[in-house]
């Protein structure tokens, strides 16, 4: 029966022996300068930074995913919501969001989303708002660059 052991010694370095079931070493001890990392049990290489917050990548990802939920606005899609005097409540971006979703599990890559008289052109890969539209320049407009559409 031979038997592994890994030995860390105060240099941070690691030995790893192969030993017999009568104890004796089978061959000679191999040196890196790599620590050793088991289950349950790690152990922080030189220069690398521990995460001390329990579940911290756990909670970042969520964070990440999160914010990549989010719809954006772009700088044009910012100046458009402005000069036409548009404020978005909490409740019509829940709706954009939504509708974002609706339009990507469609494969929509670029989509027109009309709601409450309003109407809005989304990348929908990126979730982010190119330009927007009120009531007055829905009428007798066309919208180009888009391969879907969304009412809500």
């Amino acid at each position: 029966m031979r038997l592994h052991r890994r030995i860390q010694t105060a240099e941070r370095q690691v030995m790893s022996v192969v030993i017999d079931s009568s104890g004796n070493t089978i061959n000679r001890p191999l040196i890196t300068n790599k620590p050793s990392v088991s289950a349950g049990n790690q152990v922080n290489s030189p220069g690398r930074q521990q995460n001390t917050t329990v579940g911290g990548f756990d909670n970042i990802l969520k964070q990440k995913q999160a914010e990549n939920e989010e719809i954006k606005f772009s700088k044009h899609a910012e100046l458009r919501l402005q000069s036409r005097n548009i404020n978005l409540t909490q409740a019509q971006k829940d709706k954009m969001k939504e509708a974002v979703a609706r339009a990507e599990s469609k494969g929509v890559r670029d989509s027109l989303v009309l709601m409450d008289n309003l109407a809005f052109v989304v990348n929908v890969r990126n979730r982010t708002v190119i330009t927007a539209a009120n009531s007055n320049e829905l009428k007798e407009n066309v919208f180009t660059n888009i391969d879907g559409a969304v009412i809500v």
